[in-house]
């Protein structure tokens, strides 16, 4: 006898939008939801499984019986099974027993469960996103927190590897225990938002998290939904941001997840060269399918309503928009126009940036990784554009970190790689990451890619990182990478806190900590970063001393910073050209003894009228070796400028 009871949450408009692709909504109707029906408590299930012959709840509830508890189709060809089971309550553990045309048995977990067990069956949980928020106060304000005109400095971090503690040291931090630790650390660094690695469900720990079976589960190793609830909850009540890596891009081959769900490539594309990632050995979601975009549109929206998310950084755009990425050729097909454009995937990320900032407007912010050079990608949809608000800029990492691998003596045949992203630095709303990609796989730590002894690679990642927070575009930084992590990141274990008792490593953290103060504090690094009024070269042609010197420049006309880089380990009293009638004092020494730096004063030597760098004035600066000077453009020649204030160490 079957116990199930009828029962359904759809209403045939919910039922249009979803065969549409239109419904952003769909985790308050799929999924496992308590209800009560007839005065008796319980849970109302339902599922997409369209090629099914039977669909049937299984769990602790029936000893994992298929045969009990049969779920009913909708009459209207949705594909929708649903129904009531009485006296079920959170907590409950179960799957959907989908029985296909051939015969087959397949037991798979829910798609829109909120909690998963941590173990090799990975049941999903009757669960909740119930919580009692009290972030009215950020969610108010946090447009001015998320605007291209202000500072957005990203710390990124993976939670089971950022700190562990007590004589267990595989044990994971709870998202509470995590809050205790992390929201202190936050403020005293100066980043505006955190960025989690995958925090959905996983079943791989090798894969980061990148590998997701629940879309819409908090992944429980580290707690419940409330306790990851409460740590966003924390952040935000210390004005700290949060963005969340989301992965639509691709799903493994896990029996109970996603792949051949129904027994049908429901969700991934059925032709492999367009539905099988060869690199990653997993699943590339169908975007052309109107109930697969219904799906992941409302994973985003889920994400963003649900937990509060201020943004989303949605992972491995590149291998979404291109067929043929990472493919031979043979192994893919062109688009109708013949290129290599996969349009239904760049459809999808317009219509889920459409409708992420129609329901939030500014408030959020969604950031693609991509790093080809895609048009328009953070141009609005209405122009063409892919809708982004900003791109991770693929290109200065790369050329950035391939300089400072350079012998110093050979740096001037490289100069270019530092120059170069002046070129294009406008085109798109960058975000410049040195992110966790660029320290695993024996790419070695951000410090050992540095040239010379250990001073010399200090001061050289000393000074990258004054060329990054004074660069045009937003920041971000992979944990560990403040303090100068000596070996590379290694998901399975804490960062190497203890580095801290050394002083190299603790003048790098202070550092960070000042030029995030910089930032955030001093308009003319903000303000305009994405507008070309807001830099100017100086000069960037100097090959033969290895030096670069730019303007950062805010809206007001005397809000003007100077930039100078010394790229080799030589002192140099060094000939700047000026604006006449422009005054400047030093502010910052990324060399300066607070720093671990060597202490020499970058002080100006000499003021002059004679012409230099097409300009007519100068300055000789005493610039220290491997070092990163900033200087303030004062009123006039004796005006007191109020000094940066700088962290108390």
């Amino acid at each position: 006898m079957n116990s199930v009871k009828t029962y359904t949450l759809f209403t045939e408009h919910d039922v249009y939008l979803f065969k549409e692709g239109k419904h952003y909504k769909l985790y308050d109707k799929f999924g496992a939801h308590s209800v009560e029906k007839d005065g008796i408590q319980g849970v109302y299930f339902s599922v997409w499984a369209p090629n099914a012959k039977k669909v049937s709840v299984i769990g602790n509830f029936n000893n994992w019986n298929h045969k009990d508890h049969i779920l009913f189709p909708r009459w209207d060809e949705s594909g929708i099974w649903e129904g009531f089971i009485p006296g079920l309550t959170w907590g409950t553990l179960y799957k959907y027993a989908i029985e296909t045309p051939r015969g087959e048995i397949l037991e798979k977990s829910d798609p829109y469960a909120l909690s998963w067990e941590q173990n090799r069956q990975a049941a999903s949980l009757v669960s909740t996103t119930w919580y009692e928020w009290n972030d009215k106060e950020w969610l108010k304000n946090r447009w001015k927190k998320n605007s291209l005109n202000a500072p957005i400095s990203v710390y990124e971090m993976h939670l089971a590897s950022w700190l562990r503690e007590g004589d267990d040291p595989k044990r994971f931090l709870n998202y509470r225990e995590i809050a205790k630790k992390l929201v202190p650390y936050i403020k005293e660094m100066g980043f505006t938002h955190v960025e989690f690695m995958p925090v959905m469900e996983y079943p791989y720990d090798p894969s980061w998290g990148y590998q997701i079976t629940g879309f819409y589960a908090a992944t429980s190793r580290f707690g419940s939904p409330q306790d990851l609830m409460f740590l966003i909850n924390e952040l935000h009540n210390h004005d700290i941001g949060i963005i969340l890596d989301w992965v639509p891009s691709h799903f493994p081959g896990d029996a109970n997840g996603l792949h051949r769900f129904d027994g049908s490539y429901l969700y991934e594309h059925e032709d492999p060269r367009k539905g099988f990632h060869p690199d990653w050995k997993s699943y590339i979601f169908n975007y052309g399918r109107n109930e697969v975009k219904s799906f992941l549109i409302s994973n985003a929206m889920f994400w963003l309503e649900r937990y509060h998310a201020d943004g989303l950084r949605v992972d491995a755009v590149t291998s979404m928009l291109h067929l043929d990425y990472s493919r031979n050729e043979g192994e893919w097909e062109p688009n109708i126009y013949g290129e290599n454009v996969n349009l239904e995937a760049k459809a999808f990320l317009q219509e889920f940036n459409t409708a992420v900032y129609k329901e939030f407007g500014d408030n959020i912010i969604t950031i693609a990784e991509e790093s080809s050079d895609f048009p328009m990608l953070t141009n609005p949809v209405h122009d063409g554009g892919v809708g982004f608000g900003m791109k991770w800029m693929m290109g200065w990492m790369h050329d950035t970190l391939d300089y400072f691998k350079v012998e110093h003596a050979d740096r001037k045949f490289s100069h270019h790689k530092l120059t170069f992203a002046s070129m294009y630095m406008y085109n798109e709303n960058y975000m410049m990451p040195l992110s966790h990609d660029e320290v695993v796989h024996g790419k070695a730590s951000l410090i050992y890619k540095m040239v010379g002894d250990e001073w010399q690679k200090f001061a050289n990642l000393r000074v990258l990182y004054v060329y990054m927070f004074t660069h045009p575009g937003a920041k971000l930084l992979f944990m560990g990478d403040e303090f100068g992590q000596t070996s590379e990141w290694n998901f399975t274990q804490s960062l190497d806190w203890h580095l801290l008792e050394y002083p190299v490593h603790k003048g790098l953290q202070t550092l960070v900590k000042d030029l995030n103060h910089m930032y955030r504090y001093e308009t003319a690094f903000y303000e305009n970063q994405f507008d070309k009024s807001g830099f100017e070269w100086v000069e960037a042609d100097d090959l033969e001393n290895s030096v670069i010197t730019y303007l950062r420049k805010g809206k007001k006309k005397d809000d003007v910073f100077m930039v100078v880089l010394n790229l080799t380990p030589k002192v140099l009293d060094y000939k700047i050209g000026i604006n006449a009638g422009t005054y400047w004092e030093v502010v910052f020494n990324s060399d300066d003894e607070r720093y671990n730096g060597s202490g020499v004063n970058p002080e100006i030597i000499k003021e002059q009228s004679e012409p230099w760098m097409n300009r007519p004035n100068s300055i000789i600066l005493k610039l220290p070796p491997l070092a990163g000077v900033v200087l303030k453009m004062k009123k006039d020649k004796k005006y007191k400028l109020h000094r940066i204030k700088l962290h108390k160490r």
